[in-house]
């Protein structure tokens, strides 16, 4: 049993691996995953992972099948596409959930990555150029990953224990996502450029953009209701990895 090989799959990335450095094992654009087994369902029901908030993270790092990789270097599109392919790999690709009252049933297999434009970026240097509308600041961003997304969860937690009614996360997201303000690059300058200076306006537009360039799945899909076709973002719900529930 020792020589017992699982089946695996090898998932395109949406980045293509562009945005990771060139010695990285994700600079080849793909990922070797294994199909879920009962290893994998345990760490969907331990309740520790569960109150912690981490049992996705946990999963999909339990299926790449290459270890040398970093599970919090994958920026949070490339996370999307493996969750997707995890959830194929592991239960099907039929995905029913509630909608208004009705049944809705999605082949998960359909969903395709969204256009990337290559021409924006550097190869293997995830920094992205932008010009603020309104101030006409030139700003370099880039697009978070993993790593960041957990850091930034840390800091909110932070702020909440201090202030319970605090809730930073879209001023304290653009402090770890960018990286250079007006050619400056220290990172004391920009989290006071975004709590004192950073125009709501540009902040709206930046996040727009950044929402154009992201590689990532497209999680957008259309359904037939009872009130006709509607377009929405595919709902992530309890059932997505606990489809018994």
């Amino acid at each position: 049993m020792s020589n017992f090989k699982f089946p695996t799959e090898v998932i395109d990335l949406p980045s293509k691996g562009l945005l990771y450095p060139e010695n990285s094992p994700l600079a080849k654009g793909q990922i070797e995953m294994k199909y879920m087994t009962a290893k994998e369902e345990d760490i969907l029901t331990n309740p520790n992972y569960l109150k912690r908030g981490v049992t996705i993270d946990k999963l999909l790092e339990s299926l790449i099948v290459d270890k040398s990789i970093n599970y919090e270097d994958l920026i949070v599109g490339d996370q999307n596409a493996i969750m997707v392919a995890a959830r194929i790999l592991g239960y099907g690709k039929e995905y029913s959930f509630e909608y208004k009252g009705e049944t809705q049933v999605i082949d998960l297999t359909e969903l395709e990555d969204k256009v990337f434009d290559e021409s924006l970026v550097t190869p293997h240097l995830n920094e992205f150029h932008f010009t603020l509308p309104k101030s006409k600041l030139p700003i370099i961003f880039k697009i978070l990953s993993v790593g960041d997304d957990n850091k930034i969860k840390k800091e909110i937690q932070g702020y909440q224990k201090i202030n319970k009614d605090s809730s930073p996360e879209l001023s304290t997201r653009l402090k770890y996502m960018l990286l250079e303000i007006d050619g400056n690059r220290d990172p004391k300058a920009i989290r006071e450029f975004v709590d004192t200076a950073f125009l709501a306006q540009d902040s709206r537009a930046l996040r727009e953009y950044v929402k154009q360039v992201q590689p990532n799945i497209n999680l957008n899909i259309t359904l037939n209701t009872k009130d006709g076709q509607e377009d929405i973002s595919l709902p992530i719900t309890a059932n997505f990895f606990w489809p018994d529930i």
